[in-house]
């Protein structure tokens, strides 16, 4: 193919793709091998966020509710009639069949040959080879016709690159008496366990492994849990595979569904498989947030990668995604990562994980926890010192939160800008003093901040439950409320460690956030802020 554009096409912006450095180019792909592409297109104009979610009366309060429902929401946030025609148009023009059309996502799956993807697109298809399998891509930048260049955000499936890991450390030879079981964890955090969840539906995000209902079964049993209700998604044709492999995926997917079960067995639990590559983790947010069929309140991904491992085009894919989310009442819960300050990278710089870092998802980050007499608790920040240690620090892709002001957010440790600060809260991850759980028909115990977000999300849940309307972005909240929050004793302040880079303090800091939850003191600010009369709220963005 020419390196020449074709008349009237440009660069889609944010969509460079720079290839791993050891990818080894194979050859082309097949040109009449099928591909399916999701493309994204822009919110409407006076969608934002600050204007979709204005008080509805003059007591309640901005994020807390209530939230647009699903008919508002599509009038106000879907894509329009008129940027679907044009995507439509630009289909039949290259010969590419429209699969689907999902407004309210704003997403369109396109599917066409190798040739023909290559030809819309304009650009060329090849195979590569990585120590981890082979795979398909392009390098440098995708290409539209400028009119669409206008209206699309991101394209996704042109390669499938393997893109996050998840969060999730286990321990080698834990001391004994020193892991719990999840609902060990939730009575020391004071969650408020009268309530089991129910009406609620946790989502899962899992972009590989998979669960066996007789391992779910073996596990509530030993707890003494009823067995909660437990489904499938398919995401891009991705499905529950239990690979037999404990300490693989399948770990990461039991423990999550292990969590919430075990803290809120009462909740749906909707478990959402898609292929590891920025397009199924994107489409399986988008069709997690606009599931009709099971109404997700609460999201819980554990899976990340470091900011600089994401195309531009799929971090804001991500983030409108999560924007969508808050319209809708829904709290996403994201681990920070379990690499330090470094977020598993070599190269002396600090990174911050993503989506954890989108100020429109909750950063969950991790503590060791001990347990002293009568039950007291002491935390410090989880750094096992090199292999593994709390996600934290400043990112280097979004802007400090106007939310984030006042709590003290440092400067990046590489060049002092400022930045979004991460992690927004946190609890135990110290695989040392983690969670019994049961994998592939072994007992096992693990951390990492994987075990963070369905801990926070199983909160949520139980939360969603008493206030009977759910939580959704929290963060604006936690923030410009911080002061009450401490007052009641709301969170666990971790002062005592590092991640490398960033030092634990008092109040917020880039290791554990605010710490770790106080839930009953969490529930009733909560509702002390949601009650008309008791206190005043400034709405801020």
């Amino acid at each position: 193919m020419s390196n020449a554009l074709p008349h009237g096409y440009m660069a889609l912006a944010g969509s460079e793709r720079t290839l791993p450095a050891q990818a080894r180019q194979l050859g082309s792909v097949d040109p009449q091998e099928q591909l399916e592409v999701s493309i994204y297109l822009r919110p409407p104009a006076g969608s934002d966020l600050t204007s979709l979610l204005q008080p509805r009366t003059e007591s309640s309060v901005p994020h807390l509710g209530p939230h647009l429902t699903r008919v508002e929401y599509l009038a106000r946030r879907g894509a329009t009639a008129e940027d679907i025609a044009e995507v439509e148009l630009f289909a039949r023009d290259h010969q590419l069949t429209v699969v689907r059309i999902d407004q309210p996502a704003r997403r369109i799956t396109l599917s066409g040959t190798v040739a023909q993807i290559s030809s819309a697109f304009a650009l060329e298809i090849q195979h590569y080879a990585l120590a981890s399998g082979t795979f398909h891509g392009h390098s440098g930048p995708i290409n539209l016709p400028q009119e669409l260049s206008q209206i699309v955000v991101g394209v996704f499936g042109i390669d499938n690159f393997p893109l996050a890991t998840p969060h999730i450390r286990y321990a080698q030879e834990p001391a004994a008496g020193a892991s719990f079981s999840p609902r060990d964890v939730a009575s020391l955090y004071n969650f408020p366990l009268k309530n089991d969840g129910k009406g609620q539906t946790v989502g899962m995000i899992e972009l590989g492994g998979g669960y066996r209902s007789r391992d779910l079964q073996t596990y509530f049993r030993q707890l003494n849990v009823h067995m909660p209700n437990v489904v499938s998604v398919s995401v891009d044709g991705a499905r529950n595979s239990p690979t037999g492999d404990p300490y693989g995926a399948d770990g990461e997917v039991d423990l999550d569904i292990e969590i919430v079960g075990a803290i809120a067995p009462g909740a749906t639990i909707a478990v959402y498989f898609a292929p590891n590559s920025e397009q199924g983790f994107v489409d399986a947010i988008t069709s997690a947030i606009h599931d009709t069929t099971h109404h997700p309140s609460v999201l819980s991904i554990s899976w990340g990668a470091p900011e600089d491992a994401w195309t531009s085009q799929g971090i804001q894919a991500m983030d409108q995604a999560f924007q969508d989310a808050a319209a809708l009442g829904v709290s996403v819960c994201c681990a920070a990562g379990d690499g330090g300050s470094g977020d598993g990278e070599y190269d002396g710089q600090a990174h911050v994980d993503f989506p954890a870092s989108s100020p429109h998802a909750l950063a969950c980050g991790g503590t060791t926890l001990t347990v002293g007499q009568n039950k007291t608790i002491s935390e410090a920040v989880w750094n096992n010192a090199p292999n593994s240690a709390t996600g934290g620090g400043v990112s280097d892709v979004f802007a400090l939160p106007s939310w984030q002001t006042n709590a003290n957010v440092p400067p990046s440790a590489n060049d002092q800008h400022s930045g979004r600060g991460v992690p927004d809260i946190a609890g135990d991850a110290d695989p040392n003093t983690g969670y019994r759980v049961y994998a592939d028909g072994s007992n096992i115990v693990v951390g990492g901040t994987s075990a963070v977000a369905p801990l926070w999300a199983a909160l949520i849940a139980l939360i969603n439950q008493q206030r009977k309307q759910s939580l959704g972005y929290l963060n604006p909240v936690l923030y410009q409320h911080a002061s009450l929050f401490m007052e009641n004793a709301a969170f666990h302040d971790v002062t005592d460690g590092d991640n490398g880079a960033y030092q634990a303090a008092p109040g917020w800091d880039a290791c554990t956030g605010f710490g770790s939850p106080n839930g009953t003191a969490l529930l009733k600010t909560l509702q002390q802020l949601t009650t008309p009369g008791m206190r005043d709220w400034t709405a801020e963005e």
